[in-house]
């Protein structure tokens, strides 16, 4: 297998997560920034107009979502059975239902929006809260089973942002608040994110956070 190649912008972004899962478990990859010649070089190549798009030798994905899935299969990142794959993929559409409330607040209503999404954060976070509960995931980390998945780097990343924007938002949660913390702390993750890429690297393409 060749190395992967994973071609977005210089923002975290939809790419973080993917990054996350290729650095905490240590794969190899080659990140390719597209920002500069986007519309004329990169955009008619995306099957769907967008990056981030991953390269798997002969195979090309977009969607986040879908690449995830790919690299879950591929690397023994998609539970224990299929209970527990229908499980992951619940937890994870539930990630991209608030990562789209955020990603709309930030590009389209931030400096009227922001309050109103911050004041209705808890109740978004209260499913995951309980969720996450039945699991044990604040001993584990794990978001379900006994083995860490693609969607705990999705759920992190969402985390952390929303931790960016609202430090406060784990507050009334202590088992978010543990799980963050325990991936907070795994050495691929903190490698990650001590490299000079990420420290330098905006959360959003429009510079809001």
């Amino acid at each position: 297998m060749g190395k992967y190649q994973l071609i977005y912008f210089n923002v975290r972004g939809r790419g973080e997560a993917i990054r996350l899962l290729f650095s905490d478990n240590g794969i190899a990859y080659e990140e390719i920034n597209c920002g500069e010649n986007w519309q004329k070089d990169w955009k008619h190549q995306m099957q769907f107009g967008q990056v981030p798009a991953l390269r798997d030798n002969d195979l090309q994905l977009v969607q986040t979502n879908a690449i995830l899935r790919h690299l879950g299969r591929k690397h023994g990142l998609y539970g224990s059975n299929d209970e527990e794959a229908s499980l992951i993929d619940m937890i994870n559409d539930g990630i991209e239902d608030l990562r789209v409330k955020y990603l709309t607040m930030i590009y389209k209503n931030y400096e009227n929006g922001k309050d109103a999404y911050i004041a209705d954060l808890p109740a978004q976070l209260q499913p995951f809260e309980k969720l996450l509960a039945e699991n044990g995931a604040d001993k584990s980390g794990f978001c379900v089973g006994s083995k860490r998945s693609f969607a705990d780097y999705n759920l992190f990343d969402l985390l952390d942002i929303n931790l960016v924007l609202h430090p406060k938002c784990l507050e009334e949660f202590p088992v978010l608040d543990s799980y963050y913390k325990l991936l907070l702390a795994r050495p691929g993750i903190g490698d990650h994110r001590e490299s000079e890429s990420f420290k330098q690297m905006p959360i959003n393409g429009n510079g809001k956070q």
